[in-house]
């Protein structure tokens, strides 16, 4: 077995593979690597020592099986035999659900997650989006503080358990996303500095230094994360991922990172005859990012748009805090706006940022590369008790924020839970063995949240292992039974049925009443009509002729629309199909 490391600094290095030290050689063929050869089983714990100093793990390790900071373990990812033929399933049409493995079931591992697939599947979703499952320390966490993108956190079950869930949703018929994490690596157990420049003090993020994707030695840098991207897609036969917070990524290269790893991605699946894709966590609202790369974009194939989120958010609940006070003014109107033009903040001033923020989207964008959700972890988990939308509104505005996301333009997303309305909250939560590091985000949570009035007592403590048990899932006995959950199977059925995969947001229409709580927006042929106010009022439809498909009220029924359009109880939803002018 081939052992290599890049590490261009060091003056001699070797590997320690189980009990035996041998010396590595410099590559002749790539300036800075180090090479050897050695016999090594399947499981076997190795590691590299630079200059005689203590062994660090492989920072391409694709096991690591005492976490961050033990030593690596061979994992040879051919030895897994699918069980499924899967020739993939792309981004159009999707219907995307985000998990975190940790919590989606009691005993928060990928083996558990794959025995709800099939209520997954029935509902209707087409890819399950995961969390990051990069290592990080302790058992439980939301994985944004991973040290190892190349492999998998062993409480979760390794790479091994990656694969079978995989190939036991590619079975149920799922495509499977990963979120990933390249604009920073987690600070325990991260010894990536020790072998090479991977981080720069030019650029600080909220995390600390920035990767280096532009200083000296980033060819390598952008190689390593990008590399880590395509072995997962390849070796795991993941679908697509999702690229967090790509707004921290600091790269003045004439050909952005983002460019270079979408290019990689549209090879990969050509090769692979699989369609193999990218989602963006931005909040840039830069056109650029899901602009072809013949047309000067970065080619990524969709981005989370927060816009919707916040537009729907302010809707339905009345906040206004912090950066919801744009939204908050009109938000309806904003809505409407933010359906038709896919972007709310498109170059106009963001209070919250004392700027002008964004710029226009093009009306021939496809509606679909924009991924439209009411709830997600971030909305959700950073909120100061985790509270989701059905432990603060009324249960029937659930079942119009179900109908705006999922018979909407954009691409929906649902968060773990949501489809039958949990109201277990999800929390932030972590498990640093760090006595030091575990004070620091214990202070620092509740520093955050006592700038906006929150007592110290009153943030969940992020280290106590009570604040992950309340984040679990609590299944209901019966979950095909539960209206709220029948209502998405429905919606996800008339999505696929009604709205052309190819839309464009130019054939999106909306109008809003903000006095009377209407709000209507036509996607294609599918149009949704809510009423989110506590007085029963009419809906001015689009031209033409339109039949009711489904509707959900407080109270009462929602009746077919007559001439002047459809009559909507207090707090209700219409979803209708426009069948002729």
């Amino acid at each position: 077995m081939l052992f290599e490391v890049w590490a261009p600094h060091a003056r001699a290095v070797a590997l320690q593979l189980d009990d035996a030290t041998q010396a590595m050689a410099p590559d002749p063929a790539r300036p800075g690597w180090w090479r050897t050869a050695a016999d090594a089983a399947d499981g076997a714990r190795y590691g590299f020592r630079l200059d005689g100093g203590p062994v660090r793990p492989d920072p391409r390790a694709r096991r690591l099986p005492d976490g961050p900071g033990g030593l690596a373990a061979v994992a040879d990812p051919a030895v897994h035999r699918w069980l499924h033929p899967w020739k993939g399933r792309g981004l159009p049409g999707a219907v995307l659900y985000e998990l975190h493995v940790g919590t989606f079931t009691e005993a928060g591992t990928l083996d558990a997650a794959a025995s709800r697939l099939p209520l997954l599947a029935d509902l209707g979703i087409s890819h399950v989006e995961l969390m990051p499952l990069s290592p990080f320390p302790g058992r439980h966490g939301w994985g944004y503080d991973g040290v190892a993108p190349w492999a998998v956190h062993e409480p979760y079950g390794g790479p091994a358990a990656l694969q079978r869930f995989v190939d036991a949703a590619h079975g149920a018929g799922l495509g499977v996303v990963l979120d990933v994490v390249h604009n920073h690596l987690g600070p325990s157990g991260n010894f990536l500095a020790e072998f090479g420049p991977y981080f720069t003090d030019r650029t600080r993020t909220p995390w600390g230094d920035a990767v280096n994707l532009d200083g000296p030695g980033s060819d390598e840098v952008r190689a390593y994360f990008a590399g880590s991207a395509l072995a997962l897609l390849r070796d795991h036969r993941l679908d697509g991922l999702r690229l967090d917070a790509v707004h921290a990524l600091s790269d003045t290269r004439a050909r952005h990172f983002l460019t270079e790893l979408s290019a990689s991605v549209d090879a990969l699946a050509q090769a692979t005859g699989r369609p193999l894709f990218l989602i963006a966590e931005s909040d840039l609202n830069d056109p650029r990012t899901t602009a072809p790369r013949g047309a000067h974009g970065h080619g990524l194939h969709a981005q989370w748009n927060d816009d919707f989120h916040h537009c729907l958010h302010t809707a339905l609940t009345g906040e206004d805090q912090g950066y919801y006070a744009d939204f908050a003014r009109a938000p309806l109107t904003a809505l409407a706006g933010t359906c038709t033009r896919g972007f709310f903040h498109d170059g106009g001033w963001s209070t919250f940022r004392g700027r002008h923020h964004g710029a226009p989207l093009r009306p021939e964008l496809p509606a679909a590369r924009l991924v439209g959700y009411a709830q997600t972890h971030d909305q959700v988990g950073n909120r100061a008790l985790g509270d989701r939308l059905a432990a603060g509104v009324d249960r029937s505005l659930l079942f119009c924020a179900a109908a705006l996301v999922l018979c909407g333009p954009f691409t929906p997303m649902l968060f773990m839970g949501e489809e039958w309305g949990a109201d277990t909250p999800w929390q932030y939560f972590t498990d640093h063995p760090d006595p030091e590091l575990a004070a620091a985000v214990r202070e620092g949570r509740r520093r955050e949240f006592a700038a906006h009035g929150w007592e110290p007592g009153e943030v969940p403590d992020p280290q106590a292992p009570a604040t992950r048990d309340r984040s679990v899932l609590r299944w209901p006995a019966h979950l095909p039974d539960d209206e709220l959950w029948q209502w998405h199977r429905t919606l996800i059925a008339l999505r696929g049925a009604h709205l052309p995969t190819g839309l464009t947001l130019g054939e999106v229409d909306a109008s809003a009443d903000e006095e009377r709580g209407l709000l209507v927006v036509r996607s294609g042929s599918l149009v949704v009509a809510v009423n989110l106010s506590g007085a029963p009022a009419t809906a001015t439809l689009p031209p033409g002729r339109c039949e009711l498909l489904a509707g959900h009220a407080a109270d009462g029924e929602v009746a077919p629309p007559g001439a002047d359009g459809v009559r909507l109880p207090a707090r209700s939803v219409a979803v209708l199909r426009l069948t002729a002018e």
